[in-house]
């Protein structure tokens, strides 16, 4: 259970799909009150993983403390019990050195599960059991694990589509490790008052800026970053390098040294990726969401949030 001083003050909470621009306002909020940003992004916390992830860059980390990025080695598997018992900590912190926390990133489940204030159990994952189950849903379908989970946790299953493998295994083996539907986990809540806005852009422009923002990171050096990581004896099926980009490059770089074919396949294929990802992060940052406000600038968000207890005023 979150424990209470989280309750004394709004979070400012900066969210939507990846390429949106939050790091930009974040940044920002952190210098117009004096904040500390906490990441939501389950990428950025591998420690050597800088372009592809689009990582805040050393010198914006030098200039705002950052909390949540840059802190895993690429070899562990991270997951939504750690981050929410890291990210509940810093925001103590933050608040303990009478600074305001302000929370940026755009893994949906990481966000919502700290502001509705989830109960998760820490469980680390079975490789083992992980590799049955995925052998199971290769063999037969992912239906199959939907079928068992809905026979063991009803409710689970209703919230899980049956072609999420990833999230039913994740439901099966929390349930395996500690003996209760996760669904049970689900209930328990404990929110975290907070002021919640996100960048206003249109789908057609969010994918241009995505496929140029992808260029950009190939040209500076995801490639070699990659290269360099595999040479320290990184293993190339080590999670961090399942991040979008470097399981491109790391795909080809398995086939042949990337030429410049191999580059623009690798190139556009990362792009497709991304874009599949915003797709996915925009549903769980719907438009229609109430808790939400979205504009086209910052100053906007911030005029149009509603009078909240806590909320630091903004300077004239």
């Amino acid at each position: 259970m979150p424990p209470a001083q989280l309750q004394e003050a709004p979070l400012i909470a900066v969210v939507g799909p990846t390429g949106s621009g939050k790091t930009n306002w974040a940044l920002a909020l952190a210098t117009r009150f004096d904040g500390e940003i906490i990441g939501a992004d389950s990428r950025q916390v591998y420690r050597g993983l800088n372009i592809g992830t689009a990582k805040p860059t050393a010198a914006q980390r030098d200039a705002v403390p950052h909390h949540c990025i840059d802190h895993v080695d690429p070899r562990e598997r991270y997951h939504l019990g750690r981050f929410l018992r890291e990210a509940r900590a810093a925001i103590s912190a933050i608040r303990a050195r009478g600074r305001q926390p302000i929370l940026a990133g755009g893994t949906g489940q990481y966000v919502w599960a700290l502001l509705e204030g989830w109960d998760v159990p820490e469980v680390a994952p079975d490789p083992a059991f992980r590799a049955v189950l995925e052998q199971r849903a290769a063999d037969q379908g992912s239906e199959v694990l939907h079928a068992l989970l809905r026979q063991s946790d009803p409710a689970a299953a209703a919230a899980i589509l049956p072609t999420n493998t990833r999230r039913l295994i994740r439901a099966l083996e929390v349930q395996r490790a500690t003996g209760r539907p996760i669904s049970a986990w689900w209930a328990v809540r404990d929110p975290i008052p907070a002021a919640i806005i996100a960048p206003t852009i249109d789908p057609g422009v969010l994918d241009i800026r995505i496929d140029e923002r992808v260029h950009a990171m190939f040209a500076d050096g995801l490639i070699d970053e990659t290269q360099a990581l595999l040479q320290a004896g990184l293993p190339a099926d080590a999670p961090g390098l399942g991040s979008i980009g470097y399981r491109q490059v790391v795909a080809h770089l398995a086939r042949t040294p990337i030429d410049a074919t191999g580059r623009e396949t690798a190139i556009a294929d990362t792009q497709q990726a991304t874009r599949r990802l915003a797709r996915r992060q925009r549903a769980w940052f719907r438009a229609a969401d109430p808790r939400i406000h979205w504009a086209a600038t910052l100053d906007t968000a911030l005029a149009e949030l509603p009078v909240a207890p806590g909320l630091p005023t903004i300077p004239s």
